[in-house]
């Protein structure tokens, strides 16, 4: 009998993935991935991923389809591989995405190497994409309910990865995993969706930042342009690109972040208009199936998680890094977000946004 390692946050989806692979046959665990602690980030986990109404929640199902649960430690994993890296992007100026890491070096890694620990062969999570083998390839694919694809957060997975992993939502759409957990009378059934990172709860970044580096950031002025000092900035943490809320500075018109210059402590404005760009340069680009394509080719991409894809003419650089030409202007392409290829249903691969050029 195949076995599978099931992922499991204390939410629908992976409670709801954890009984398609007992109900498919699998001798399946499940688990979840400890990740943090209040002292990590300085905030209270009621409420979040890996709070104990989660974990309580998460073993409820478990119990009730009948597999075993167990929890597994990787605070100083997560500490090193994802909230360092979150906290020192921000610092740089720039907007990461920690769920990209996380799932690359802790549910895909870390977990596989746990699942083969205990003899499980498989690793299987509740993420709304497709996995599918062409032409002895393992390729990602988005999930058919496009409304919760999530393959862009996926992006960063290698094809080895993929072999041993299982979605098993990725054909089915939310309303019937709804429906399938509620006919089960799983206590997750109508449980609410985190729309925040998991270990900023409340969705002030500026805020858990200060509390795990235990200092303030220097303020320093908001300039235009042309170099013209407008007013001062709380610290580069508070702000991203294309952000207009809370800029507190008096103006005739209406200005927006264009893009933080971490080096010299400022924060430069400028109109709406001049932050379209067609050309975006990407950086630590990752191709699923392997190297580079050919020099250029025309795809779709997009540029942050709700961004709708837009067609392009990709242009690959040296050194793992590609520009990409959009066929009509993007707005705000962030610096720390991630640009993902597209092909039809099939993820290609993506990187990191240097910036607009």
């Amino acid at each position: 009998m195949k076995k599978a390692l099931i992922a499991m946050s204390g939410g629908v989806d992976s409670s709801v993935a954890a009984y398609i692979m007992k109900e498919k046959g699998f001798e399946c665990m499940g688990c979840t991935m400890r990740l943090y602690e209040n002292d990590m980030i300085g905030e209270d986990l009621f409420g979040s991923c890996c709070s104990l109404n989660d974990t309580q929640d998460a073993r409820a199902v478990c119990d009730k389809i009948g597999i075993p649960y167990n929890i597994y430690h990787y605070e100083a994993e997560f500490r090193q591989k994802v909230i360092e890296p979150f906290v020192c992007s921000y610092e740089k100026g720039e907007t990461p995405n920690p769920c990209i890491r996380c799932n690359r070096y802790l549910k895909f890694d870390l977990l596989y190497e746990k699942a083969v620990e205990l003899g499980y062969e498989n690793i299987v999570t509740g993420h709304y994409a497709r996995i599918e083998e062409r032409d002895g390839h393992m390729y990602l694919l988005k999930a058919l309910d496009l409304s919760k694809d999530q393959s862009y957060v996926l992006y960063d997975l290698t094809e080895e990865q993929l072999s041993h992993t299982f979605f098993p939502l990725g054909d089915i759409p939310k309303t019937r995993v709804r429906q399938i957990a509620d006919e089960n009378g799983f206590v997750t059934s109508h449980k609410k969706e985190s729309q925040d990172i998991c270990f900023v709860p409340d969705g002030d970044y500026a805020g858990m930042i200060k509390r795990y580096r235990n200092h303030d950031y220097p303020k320093g002025d908001f300039v235009d342009l042309d170099g013209n000092v407008l007013g001062r900035h709380e610290g580069i943490i508070n702000y991203t690109i294309g952000q207009r809320r809370g800029l507190g500075i008096p103006a005739d018109r209406r200005l927006y972040v264009f893009r933080i210059d971490a080096e010299n402590n400022r924060v430069i404005l400028a109109d709406d208009k001049d932050l379209f760009s067609r050309q975006v340069k990407v950086r630590d680009f990752h191709w699923i199936t392997g190297g580079a394509p050919a020099e250029e080719f025309r795809c779709s991409a997009k540029i942050r998680y709700r961004h709708r894809e837009q067609p392009a003419l990709v242009k690959i650089l040296d050194e793992g890094n590609a520009r990409i030409v959009f066929d009509e202007p993007q707005r705000a392409a962030t610096p720390g977000q991630s640009a993902v290829l597209y092909d039809g249903d099939i993820v290609l691969g993506g990187g990191i946004i240097v910036g607009m050029c």
